[in-house]
């Protein structure tokens, strides 16, 4: 089972001043993609500390295998939560940042102002999708077809090496 945490980053959302909506689109999309379940799930302010603290715990005591953040990406003063998720990961994995950034940017040009990180702490893989639910549905759909496979590496799952295939 894939054990999922969403982690939405929204001081707004986190006062009760606006309702997360992007939290919503990964929830039915990794459920209904990928089988997953949603152990966790979080509004917290763009606090780097906070969101720091929230990564590592959902690391390191609710062990889940997948953590997708929403929001703080951008280039606004308080958008850390890619400095937040470097501060946590042990192991980039800059691939799926760029296959997010590709298909965006055949959307938008503005999707070259994201700043998303992807890495890997133990044996979660950890990745920062955009704030709106329309960026988050076209971001995360990027990456779904990747992620089984990437999750069965992290969990050193029997033949999941076997999984490699190039195309011609």
């Amino acid at each position: 089972m894939i054990r999922v945490g969403i982690l939405t980053l929204s001081d707004r959302g986190a006062a009760g001043e606006y309702e997360d909506r992007s939290g919503p689109v990964i929830r039915e999309l990794v459920v209904e993609r990928l089988g997953a379940e949603v152990i966790e799930y979080a509004v917290i302010p763009d606090e780097y500390e906070r969101i720091r603290d929230t990564l590592v715990a959902w690391v390191d005591e609710s062990r889940l295998s997948l953590i997708l953040t929403t929001g703080g990406t951008g280039f606004a003063p308080r958008d850390v939560t890619p400095e937040a998720t470097r501060a946590v990961i042990e192991r980039e994995a800059p691939g799926l940042v760029f296959a997010m950034l590709r298909d965006s940017l055949a959307v938008t040009p503005h999707a070259m102002l994201t700043r998303g990180v992807a890495g890997i702490r133990g044996r979660t893989l950890i990745v920062n999708l955009p704030g709106s639910p329309k960026a988050v549905r076209e971001n995360l759909k990027s990456i779904l077809p990747a992620l089984p496979h990437a999750l069965a590496l992290l969990r050193e799952a029997p033949g999941a090496e076997a999984g490699h295939t190039f195309r011609d």
